[in-house]
């Protein structure tokens, strides 16, 4: 939330309670721990903040409407929005090679999990948590830049 800008329609507050209200209309989870509450969470903070983005960038082209060039659209835009929205489709791809490491950054990144909540709630090592952030990090960033695998 701290990314985005200063008068953005969903505060934290309402962030904080769209997740509450989404978690309490599940009944069929069989909550693990409270580790697993947490990694369900973020997981649904992801989304809602996905999703207002997602909303924001259509409403705010007319629509979907307007058409733009494939040079265009692969600018990375300055709009946090629209860079959150990359970020997920990053991690969409990310989840397809390594969903550990999709999930760590979920967790870190969306949850705000420490390195010892997200290995508790993976039921892996901190080391192995560390690990995955840094690779995930560096795989990330080479996606939103849109480096070529080979380049690298």
């Amino acid at each position: 939330m701290k990314g985005e800008r200063t008068g953005h329609t969903l505060q934290a507050t309402a962030l904080v309670n769209e997740v509450y209200l989404r978690l309490i209309e599940i009944d069929h989870v069989q909550w693990q721990n409270r580790a697993h509450f947490f990694a369900m969470a973020a997981r649904l903070m992801r989304r809602i903040l996905v999703d207002a983005a997602r909303s924001r960038g259509y409403l705010k082209r007319g629509g979907g409407v307007t058409m733009v060039s494939l040079d265009e659209a692969l600018v990375v835009s300055n709009e946090p929005g629209e860079d959150l929205v990359a970020l997920d489709d990053a991690l969409t791809a990310l989840a397809a090679v390594d969903s550990r490491k999709s999930d760590v950054v979920e967790m870190r990144f969306f949850g705000g999990l420490t390195i010892e909540e997200t290995a508790e709630a993976l039921d892996v090592s901190r080391d192995t948590v560390k690990r995955d952030w840094t690779m995930a990090k560096l795989w990330l960033l080479r996606e939103l830049r849109g480096v070529e695998h080979d380049d690298v």
